[in-house]
């Protein structure tokens, strides 16, 4: 048996993919008898009841103060592995908090695995300068981060390639694609209530899931929903998500005659969630970067074994081309992106081909018992 301690900036009842990634993280860890500590920022609503798992709530952010008393606070609870849930950005310092890897790298003795959801902002000329120089102080955060780590974990490819450079010389750096944060609800007749209220029987509909916060998703929705739905009287589009109803907004307002027939649920929990996308015929995920290991809104959709029209981007593994389970078309092609979702709404077919390729690939490669099974490898 293993004891965790996991340091996260954030966590359930907190809102966010790297809360939902560090309680599945949890709960599988403790599911295979280890005792396992959460470290989050202190929270006002309700804490969470997770079994197995003892969470330590820190007062303010993750400023030196706070660090002084972590650190006190993990001598108390006794040796363990320290498991990282690294964001730059989340923990606090406006993404530039040097202190907190150097607090790492003073207990690097510890036994310290950082599994990187992100590593650095990007640098670019045509930038704001602020940008670049959090960019650069990312870089130099990463630094030490890889120096005071044991192992790494990334959740997308392409991250370790933008680490590697700023690591020594054979550096345990391994992806680790993150697995769905909405568990699958075996529950057919419920998912036949859902469509009830959706469409009629022969009817169709076209998903999306996500929080809705980049601009980039809502303008690639906003292009290739309104045709489709004109096109095909019988459609439903549906938001799945907690920000749903301001992008259900946001799209209407330029096709305001398809007010009845773009939904959207707002917040669900998980078991509604899963019966929300179950109930979906094809879901249309898009992404500015393209599609990778580290989107859980698409890991989502494959674990519930949903067709996916996606898109392909610098940050897209070959593995998607080479898999087969989920259409392709590039970032900046709204065309190619209609034209799958239309084959993919007018063939069942090929529909039931993809739905269980994607099933396949996710249980072979994203379910979270391989992501238990590394972290207890590396420990």
């Amino acid at each position: 048996m293993a004891t965790w301690h996991i340091i996260s900036p954030e966590y359930p009842p907190h809102e966010g993919g790297v809360a939902d990634y560090t309680r599945l993280v949890a709960l599988g860890l403790a599911a295979r008898g280890d005792r396992v500590h959460v470290w989050a920022p202190a929270v006002r609503s309700a804490e969470a009841a997770d079994s197995g798992v003892e969470i330590h709530r820190l007062p303010g952010g993750f400023g030196p103060r706070t660090l002084a008393a972590l650190g006190r606070e993990l001598d108390t609870a006794g040796s363990g592995q320290i498991l990282v849930q690294y964001v730059p950005q989340g923990f606090g310092m406006k993404g530039m908090n040097l202190p907190l890897c150097l607090w790492l790298f003073a207990r690097r003795r510890a036994g310290i695995t950082i599994m990187f959801h992100e590593v650095a902002v990007a640098l670019a000329w045509r930038q704001p300068m602020r940008h670049n120089v959090i960019g650069v102080v990312n870089r130099a955060m990463a630094f030490v981060l890889v120096r005071a780590a044991r192992r790494c974990f990334v959740g997308a490819a392409a991250w370790e390639s933008q680490l590697r450079p700023l690591a020594p010389a054979g550096a345990a750096i391994r992806w680790l694609p993150v697995p769905s944060n909405v568990p699958v609800v075996d529950d057919p007749a419920g998912v036949r209530a859902v469509r009830r209220t959706l469409v009629v029987e022969s009817g169709t509909v076209v998903g999306h899931f996500g929080t809705a916060r980049e601009s980039w998703i809502a303008e690639r929705l906003a292009a290739v929903v309104p045709p489709m739905l004109r096109e095909r009287p019988d459609a439903v589009f549906l938001l799945v998500g907690r920000d749903s109803p301001g992008l259900r907004s946001r799209l209407l307002s330029g096709a305001p005659e398809l007010h009845a027939r773009v939904r959207a649920t707002g917040p669900l929990a998980p078991a509604s969630a899963s019966r929300h996308l179950g109930a979906c015929d094809v879901m249309l995920q898009p992404y500015a970067d393209g599609v990778s290991t580290r989107r859980t809104s698409l890991m989502a959709a494959l674990a519930h074994r949903r067709p996916v029209v996606t898109t392909s981007g610098r940050l897209t593994e070959p593995l998607w081309e080479q898999s087969g389970a989920v259409a392709l078309a590039d970032t900046d092609d709204i065309a190619a992106m209609g034209a799958a979702l239309t084959h993919l709404t007018d063939d069942a077919g090929e529909r039931a081909r993809l739905g269980a390729a994607a099933g396949a690939l996710y249980a072979q490669r994203f379910d979270v018992t391989h992501t238990i099974a590394a972290l207890r490898e590396a420990c």
